[in-house]
């Protein structure tokens, strides 16, 4: 398993969500509260992505060691800020390679990906999904992982235009079909909005004033976390967040029925 995070808010520095809370995402890589379905760590490599001030395509840190053992991301992450943020640390699953590009986020564009959670009978559940796949598309993964495999599923819908809600849940439900007992705990970002799904691992979910952040384990003691459902799709801006049941299309009316959080200058909780 693995474990990530993702902001989008006020500019802050990396530092803050990374290392400064006392159970950040480093501390998590190597003292994790939640682990599931295997591993006791996250050392297999771990990364970074966050949108300059001014706009334009993210930038990307990544590397496959621990992310405790790097000597440059501190002093990066001490002088950078941004307004958006996705990291990761990562738990490799027995038999896939530890890399550089094995590591989230993976990213396209505007878009940074990650995948907490592991794919069932892999590779073989999922062989008639990846073969709809344009075979440039298989050719150039950035890992032979299941969690580069689904970025390129999501990817592919998004390519087609579709709502990115909708790219998340539509391939979170056709995984889960044909890989049952998968966990796919998935986070999509634009450095605007933020869509999350929860199958089969945790997730919690922090709003403030102007602020959103998402993460598979609370990184200090506020009261204003709020552990999301199993089962669950969350659309998330600086305005508030969304919380809907995760079903193939949930991308519209369903995710209203189930909740609407709003932000709208005080702390909901």
């Amino acid at each position: 398993m693995c474990r990530h995070l993702a902001y989008v808010g006020p500019p802050v520095s990396l530092r803050a969500l990374l290392y400064d809370p006392p159970h950040s995402l480093v501390r998590q890589s190597w003292a994790p509260r939640d682990m599931r379905g295997g591993g006791t760590v996250n050392a297999d490599g771990f990364g970074v992505g966050w949108y300059p001030p001014g706009g334009g395509a993210p930038v990307r840190y990544r590397r496959g060691t621990p992310i405790w053992a790097d000597v440059t991301l501190p002093g990066l992450a001490a002088t950078t800020t941004s307004g958006a943020l996705l990291a990761a640390v990562r738990s490799a699953t027995v038999g896939m390679p530890v890399l550089d590009t094995a590591a989230a986020p993976f990213a396209e564009g505007p878009w940074l990906f990650s995948h907490n959670g592991v794919v069932r009978g892999w590779p073989d559940a999922v062989t008639g999904l990846a073969g709809r796949l344009p075979v440039r598309d298989l050719l150039t993964l950035d890992a032979p992982t299941d969690s580069a495999l689904l970025w390129a599923l999501v990817r592919h819908r998004l390519r087609a235009g579709g709502d990115p809600a909708r790219a998340v849940a539509d391939t979170v439900t056709e995984v889960a079909a044909a890989a049952p007992g998968s966990r796919l705990n998935l986070l999509l970002t634009d450095g605007h909005t933020v869509v999350a799904s929860t199958a089969g691992h945790a997730l919690s979910l922090r709003q403030t004033p102007g602020a959103v952040l998402l993460a598979s384990e609370p990184h200090d003691g506020d009261p204003g976390w709020q552990a999301v459902p199993d089962g669950r799709l969350v659309v998330a801006t600086t305005a508030g967040a969304r919380v809907g049941v995760l079903a193939a299309g949930a991308g519209g009316d369903r995710l209203a029925q189930v909740g609407n959080h709003t932000n709208d200058g005080g702390d909901t909780r």
